[in-house]
């Protein structure tokens, strides 16, 4: 039975049971509604505009959350409870789950490793073990895929890579782990896919230029205003494309559309990314 928590959240986002495949978003503020807030946007808002009527996104992103706050908060589980055969579920974390444990752990940071490495921590006055960013992927992914649904690990957008002057992007140890994550779990013959959403939201930034990216930070290098948010999901749109899953297949784009235009083209990666 779903539980209080997912029952709340799903009404208070207007999901009900529609026969409609829903794709659920799991991240935190760069994919959430209003973003980091003050004017700003999370790119999950504009993917229904790349999807077919059939398929319903359920944006369950919420700003200030990593991989570890959201399974401690009960909001993996909410999704589990609810995600049917034939659904799909995004998750995308990484720019909240650095930093250290020590001295004072902010509930957020995951214990550094790639694999099944813990930590153990005091946080709000309670023992908690911590694991690691992978860990944490692989326990929500093997979760929905119990239930049916079809996943997709995706790397964090990065920040913004042209605040220098220059538009420079180079990878983090979270890109690596997603990719690990999704492999590990068995990739695509187990429904399980990666985006290499980092990269793609590089590639169109660069191609954007400066001044048109810097423009659209409004407060801060993390988070966007609505203008790139939207090509933000455009990005993930085309690593969706580009990729071989189903939920690529059905984007209403198509690749020529995406590709000739400042998104850039399909990436290639060798034959371990499940893509």
């Amino acid at each position: 039975m779903p539980s209080a928590l997912s029952t709340l959240l799903l009404s208070l986002l207007g999901v009900g049971s529609a026969t409609a495949a829903t794709v659920y978003l799991a991240g935190d503020s760069t994919m959430a509604k209003a973003g980091g807030g003050s004017g700003t946007e999370g790119w999950g808002q504009f993917l229904q505009y790349s999807l077919p009527s059939s398929y319903v996104v359920s944006n369950m992103a919420i700003a200030g959350r990593s991989a570890r706050s959201f399974t401690r908060e009960g909001r993996f589980q909410a999704i589990a409870d609810v995600v049917k055969s034939g659904d799909w579920v995004v998750v995308e974390f990484g720019h909240n789950d650095g930093g250290s444990l020590t001295p004072t752990d902010n509930g957020r940071t995951d214990c550094f490793g790639d694999g099944a490495q813990t930590c153990q921590t005091t946080y709000n006055g309670v023992a908690e073990t911590v694991l690691t960013y992978p860990a944490y992927y692989k326990n929500a992914a093997s979760s929905f895929l119990a239930k049916g649904a079809k996943v997709i690990l995706s790397s964090a957008t990065p920040n913004n890579i042209c605040e220098s002057g220059t538009c420079s992007w180079g990878p983090s140890r979270f890109d690596y782990y997603a990719w690990l994550a999704a492999s590990q779990l068995g990739g695509t013959s187990a429904g399980v896919y990666h985006v290499a959403h980092g990269e793609y939201a590089a590639q169109v930034m660069k191609n954007l230029g400066t001044t048109t990216v810097n423009s659209h930070y409004p407060n801060d290098h993390t988070h966007t205003d609505a203008y790139l948010a939207n090509a933000m999901a455009g990005s993930f749109v085309l690593g969706l494309k580009c990729g071989t899953s189903a939920l690529g297949a059905a984007v209403k784009n198509s690749t020529a559309s995406l590709t000739t235009s400042s998104y850039g083209p399909c990436i290639t990666f060798n034959s371990t990314i499940p893509i």
